[in-house]
């Protein structure tokens, strides 16, 4: 195996440097049109760019890279974005300490929804902005925005899209993946750009109209309001944010396709019809149970309260309109176990996603079939293919690791000073990306947890956006090996 390319690293991080610097000035111009300090941004972006434009200057060279040098990349981009996506939090004293500012960045980067900032509203427009801004970059994906807009990271791209792009396989609708990636983020606009006009028309704010779309689409949940969406109580705003959720939810590139008028590719796409079968089915479980355990909700409040939890938690969202910690144990517990379920591959949303659990279960049925016919040839198929075995064998790793992590975690948690419920609740909503917690942190604020918890909730936050595989691979002795 050869050396490990550190100068092509370092050099793909410099031009990603520049592009966060990019979106940094765009923050910079919203703080100077409400005429507010805007010098935290401006100097972040200052930094931030002057750091990527050494890091080019130090490696001109462009040389090829491999498997492991997109591995690094996309493991230490989401944090090196995170380390300078802190600075317009911890310049400003909006967040004086490190530890939160850090925190507050890679949950909007990793666009997890989870926040120590206990009055939003306190924060000027323009870090409001930023906030959201950062899980709207994140929730597509830092490598797949680089792909779309830097043609020197074209080097080595399938690498790196295999190491971000999230479920056990890579879809593309163009020859190029360039062009792939184009595609996938115009979409992705205009999407946004759709559901901030829907929530401006509902009698939202254009400012929080924009900031909520972006919360949306990249299934972040952060909010501009210290209420969230309880601010407005509106069933029209929840009803569109609760579309968005959904589509947030779905294969970006099947979606390309449905808009190009193949609308049996999306329509009969397996993957698809089991996500939206999901959120259909727990959506009653849960409206049925709330007309049962809540008499003060009407067939109609727990529908629309239904539908909204439903489509935040499966897409991993974690916007919540109401005080969910109030219902039942038995809705709490169908909530946890939605977050593991996650949207559909190639999608913003966090999670197991569905196409593994689907393949979960086909593969545990066969096994049936073959205890009872063991010299049956018994292929597990999906949308009518037949399904490769180191497939199968990279789901079942995956999912028992992703136990294993979380097993630990919890365990790690209590250690920390955390209830059982909290632990439980915390682990579960880094490892989703959904946010939301139980217990006391059941709203998404961690501001309450230790500086060490903070810290390790930070690392499952990332390793949930990357989904194991591509940050526990780093960290072997045997990657940096030659």
């Amino acid at each position: 195996m050869k050396v490990l390319n550190i100068q092509s690293v370092i050099r793909v991080i410099g031009y990603l440097l520049l592009v966060e610097a990019f979106f940094m000035l765009i923050a910079t111009l919203v703080s100077v049109g409400y005429q507010e300090n805007f010098w935290p941004l401006l100097f972040a972006m200052i930094v931030t760019g002057t750091v990527g434009g050494l890091f080019i200057a130090f490696c001109p060279q462009k040389q090829a890279m491999g498997k492991r040098e997109g591995y690094l990349i996309v493991a230490s981009i989401w944090v090196v974005f995170s380390l300078f996506g802190l600075l317009p939090y911890y310049l400003g004293n909006y967040i004086p300490s490190f530890t939160d500012a850090f925190f507050e960045a890679i949950s909007g980067f990793t666009a997890s929804g989870a926040s120590t900032i206990a009055d939003v509203e306190a924060l000027p427009y323009g870090i409001l902005f930023w906030r959201t801004l950062c899980q709207w970059i994140g929730g597509m994906g830092i490598i797949l925005l680089s792909l779309a807009v830097i043609p020197m990271v074209s080097d080595g791209s399938m690498s790196l899209l295999a190491a971000e792009i999230t479920g056990p396989t890579k879809e593309k609708v163009h020859a190029k993946i360039a062009q792939t990636a184009k595609t996938i983020w115009g979409i992705y606009v205009l999407l946004s750009l759709v559901e901030a006009i829907l929530l401006w028309l509902a009698d939202m704010e254009p400012f929080d109209a924009i900031c909520h779309a972006f919360s949306t689409i990249s299934t972040g949940g952060l909010s501009t309001k210290n209420d969230g969406l309880m601010y407005w109580d509106s069933a029209s705003i929840d009803y569109i944010i609760s579309f968005f959720m959904f589509v947030g939810g779905i294969n970006f590139s099947l979606m390309y396709l449905f808009l190009k008028g193949k609308f049996s590719k999306l329509l009969k796409n397996e993957e698809f019809q089991w996500y939206t079968a999901s959120i259909i089915f727990f959506s009653i479980v849960i409206m049925l149970s709330l007309i049962f355990t809540r008499h003060d909700f009407g067939i109609v409040e727990s529908i629309r309260y239904a539908v909204f939890n439903m489509s935040s938690i499966i897409s991993s969202t974690g916007f919540s309109h109401v005080d969910y910690t109030q219902w039942s144990p038995f809705i709490w517990s169908v909530m946890l176990f939605t977050m593991l379920l996650g949207g559909c591959s190639g999608s913003t949303s966090g999670g197991i996603k569905t196409v593994r659990v689907v393949l979960l279960l086909k593969n545990a049925y066969h096994e049936f079939q073959r205890l009872i016919h063991p010299n049956a040839v018994i292929p597990v198929r999906f949308n009518k293919h037949v399904v490769n075995t180191q497939i199968i064998n990279n789901v079942l790793a995956f999912i028992i690791m992703y136990v294993i992590v979380m097993g630990i975690s919890i365990i790690v948690f209590t250690a920390t000073g955390l209830g059982f419920d909290e632990s439980v609740g915390t682990t579960f909503a880094a490892m989703t990306n959904v946010g939301l917690g139980m217990g006391e942190i059941g709203t998404g604020d961690y501001s309450t947890l230790t500086d060490f918890a903070k810290w390790y909730m930070s690392f499952l936050m990332l390793v949930g956006r990357l989904e194991l595989f591509t940050v526990l691979i780093v960290l072997t002795p045997a990657f940096w090996k030659k």
